[in-house]
């Protein structure tokens, strides 16, 4: 067995997920990337970070909205090095459906990777992360519970996803943490779903430190949660600067 640590991050081809894996290896991990439509990007990751470290990353494909893949990623997972240390569920469907036209197969797609993969990953993994004192970081999403009708059965989903995280954090324990990440805005979409400038200024009057997120913001805090907290576990951290404040009321006395 390896005595290097290894985390296993789904999701892991672009954006947070990428940069996550970097930040991880760059830190001594040992990391498995998981695509599903990305394949050149996780396999230029994949290289890339062989050539600074070799046989310090694998990249595996697995589509996870197909019940089948969950135990094969597992195993595939699992066999490299005979050992983890950290399961990061960060893949994640995301889109709009709106209500009236929302089809089943689109309810299925989205709690297949949010709420599904996660729990069946994790029950497959238990063992071998009970054996490292391993932990489990879901990444769920600050805005979930504001109930958006555009995204009723995704925001369903990343509520699960937070049940799941304090659910799993009494059954594993005390071998296992698990503990969960909620990203608010976090970089501006690109592609079709862009930005107009009065729709960037609209979401940043929502957040107190008038920013948006970025990758650094959530790889910080999840390599605190797994390295620096060890008394830590059941909880979930909003990385949202302060926007989910805007949903608190103070009552008076």
């Amino acid at each position: 067995m390896s005595d290097e640590k290894v985390a296993l991050i789904t999701g892991s081809a672009k954006r947070i997920g990428a940069y996550t894996a970097q930040y991880l290896h760059e830190r001594g991990y040992a990391v498995i990337l998981h695509y599903r439509n990305s394949a050149q990007s996780a396999k230029a990751l994949r290289d890339k970070l062989n050539h600074n470290r070799p046989h310090s990353c694998i990249a595996l494909h697995a589509d996870l909205s197909s019940p089948d893949a969950w135990p094969q990623l597992a195993e595939q997972s699992g066999s490299w090095k005979h050992r983890l240390d950290l399961l990061v569920n960060n893949a994640s469907a995301f889109y709009p459906t709106a209500l009236g036209q929302t089809t089943l197969e689109q309810w299925h797609d989205l709690f297949a990777s949010n709420a599904q993969a996660p729990f069946f990953l994790s029950q497959h993994l238990a063992p071998l992360l009970k054996a490292n004192q391993g932990c489990i970081i879901n990444i769920i999403d600050a805005l979930a519970e504001q109930a958006n009708p555009d995204f009723i059965p995704y925001s369903m989903a990343k509520t699960a996803l937070r049940t799941l995280t304090t659910a799993l954090a009494k059954a594993l324990a005390p071998e296992v943490r698990v503990n969960g990440i909620s990203p608010g805005a976090m970089l501006w979409p690109d592609g079709e779903h862009q930005l107009t400038e009065q729709q960037k200024q609209k979401i940043l009057q929502q957040i107190p430190l008038q920013r948006v997120g970025t990758e650094w913001d959530i790889a910080r805090t999840l390599y605190f949660l797994v390295e620096e907290a060890p008394y830590i576990t059941g909880q979930d951290i909003a990385v949202d600067g302060g926007r989910s404040l805007n949903s608190v009321q103070l009552h008076a006395p």
